[in-house]
């Protein structure tokens, strides 16, 4: 027996024309750095219309692949919406990545088109000549003279296309398990890997962004998207602001803590969400520069874990709750939300929210041991996540890798454990946890503690080979501007908060810890930079 419903696709054209018209009076905020250039909802469908006739000139005629290699702003929110509703493919090329990884990842996924930012022409036309595929170049917020194309590959001004084209599209019906938009992971082992979204995935995840124990986005919210759109589809955050009609505001290319600061200040948003660097980073900024941030109702962080000293800063110093989340570009990325139960208080309601959540009803999820049996949700057995649903990966594009997926589950190469209640914790990466001993040493526990000392800005662990115990940690520590503490202060400070045998006696100072393309800790450069010799190491004894 079949249900009476209607089989109607949820589709991306779908969910541009609601947002287009039910919520025309919500904005797109870019910011400038000499202020804000503003856009409704209404505007950004005319304008998605307008370029999806115009890539219809290009030749963009079905699922080819169309890039995006540009910051936050309003063009980009515009191409989010109309390849996908065209009928074309998204792919949003990572700025961050290495040349080569740049290069790979727009060849295998055949891009035909790329819409570039004025400001980024350099990087890209130094890896054009070798896009073996594309066959167009849109150039917004900038001179399209500025860039020099090979041979076969013509270049256009994004605003003269969009001024010939019509501001209505027959936006087609589509299959809504066909593709919509692609990312390529980081690529911090081996080359890059493409993850393709569908429309149907896209809607349901959207769906979860704006459920209450999600990230409760809603129309009453101005959202301040720090988190890249070129990473992870920016959390699902643009798509999710369409379909509740939360206005977003965008920072371009000004992501330091000045800068973030004034977009704060001056457009009052309700909702922001950024790796745990920019927060840091923010942090910083208003010890030296106080402001109030009280509008803030939350914060989402996620990326990589988030140190408890900085939620309880944000919360105590600032009145901004910090939500703590985890995904992947493989689950799109939400896969658990920190949200402390009903009747949880104090202490209790804070050991709920350093975890990394709990999972929607959608996500199933498993810790699994090195022999492959299923470990029990008892908050304390330790294993690999697995992790599976209607927005989690299947497969890479083009590329078999029965390793990471297996039995219908994503391996997700995070280590930690369930509570009966869902809730995750992870402890490590499986590649960066630490063996010594014959026994295992969590480095973000380690980088959690030391992140806690007043004179901390940042802190990675490493493991470093050892005679005698196989691994010890390595600390990496970059102090706060004008504080001082040595590395026998630090272990001090550690003593009590950690067995004493995970005590390091490994330490040394820089001035940056090396991050990925991502803004995580680069703990294979760190790992590089010990065995080169390039890292001054204090050995206390």
């Amino acid at each position: 027996m079949l249900g009476t419903m209607q089989d109607t696709p949820l589709s991306i054209a779908q969910l541009l024309r609601y947002g287009a018209s039910t919520h025309g009076k919500s904005e797109v905020v870019t910011w400038t750095g000499d202020g804000p250039r503003r856009e409704n909802y209404a505007e950004v469908g005319k304008r998605a219309a307008r370029l999806a006739n115009a890539l219809r000139s290009l030749g963009v005629t079905g699922d080819e692949r169309v890039a995006t290699f540009m910051w936050n702003n309003n063009e980009h929110l515009e191409a989010y919406l109309a390849i996908p509703a065209m009928g074309a493919v998204l792919h949003t090329l990572n700025i961050r990545l290495f040349p080569d990884q740049l290069v790979f990842v727009a060849n295998h996924a055949e891009d035909k088109v790329v819409i570039v930012d004025g400001t980024l022409i350099p990087l890209l036309a130094k890896q054009l000549p070798e896009l073996k595929t594309v066959r167009h170049v849109i150039v917004a917020n900038g001179d399209a003279a500025a860039l020099e194309a090979p041979a076969g590959i013509e270049v256009h001004s994004y605003e003269e296309l969009l001024a010939a084209a019509d501001e209505t599209f027959d936006w087609p019906e589509i299959d809504e398990n066909s593709a919509a938009a692609m990312c390529y992971t980081s690529g911090t082992t081996g080359d890059p890997k493409g993850v393709v979204y569908s429309h149907r995935s896209i809607w349901l995840h959207s769906m979860q962004v704006c459920m209450t124990d999600g990230m409760a986005l809603s129309q009453r919210d101005k959202a301040l998207a720090i988190v890249p759109q070129f990473h992870a589809m920016s959390w699902g955050l643009p798509y999710a602001a369409f379909m509740c009609g939360a206005s977003m505001v965008m920072p371009d290319r000004f992501l330091q803590p000045g800068p973030i600061a004034e977009m704060l200040a001056a457009e009052k948003p309700t909702f922001a969400a950024a790796v745990p660097t920019v927060w840091q980073g923010l942090l910083l900024h208003l010890e030296a520069h106080p402001q109030d941030i009280s509008h803030l109702r939350e914060v989402v962080v996620g990326g990589s874990a988030v140190p408890p000293a900085m939620m309880h800063t944000f919360q105590e110093d600032h009145g901004v709750p910090v939500l703590h989340a985890w995904g992947m570009t493989e689950t799109s990325p939400l896969g658990s939300v920190a949200r402390v139960p009903a009747g949880a208080e104090g202490d209790e309601a804070w050991q709920y929210r350093y975890t990394q959540g709990r999972f929607p009803a959608a996500v199933r999820a498993r810790v699994i041991d090195d022999s492959g049996v299923k470990l029990p949700w008892d908050g304390s057995s330790v294993g690999e996540l697995e992790v599976q649903g209607p927005w989690i990966a299947a497969a890479y594009y083009g590329v078999d890798d029965p390793e990471k997926f297996h039995d219908g589950w994503l391996r997700t190469g995070d280590v930690g454990h369930i509570t009966p209640d869902g809730f995750l914790t992870l402890t490590d990466r499986a590649k960066d946890v630490i063996k010594s001993g014959g026994e295992w040493i969590s480095s973000v526990e380690l980088e959690n503690h030391v992140m806690a000392h007043p004179a901390v800005a940042e802190a990675a662990v490493v493991g470093i080979p050892d005679e005698k115990w196989d691994e010890r940690p390595l600390v990496v520590v970059v102090l706060k501007e004008g504080e001082q503490v040595d590395a026998a202060g630090l272990r001090e400070f550690l003593t009590g908060k950690v067995a004493q045998w995970q005590l390091p006696e490994n330490w040394t100072f820089v001035d940056e810890v090396p991050k990925t393309s991502v803004g995580k800790f680069d703990k294979k450069r760190l790992r590089a930079a010990h065995a080169s010799g390039d890292l001054d190491i204090n050995t206390l004894r």
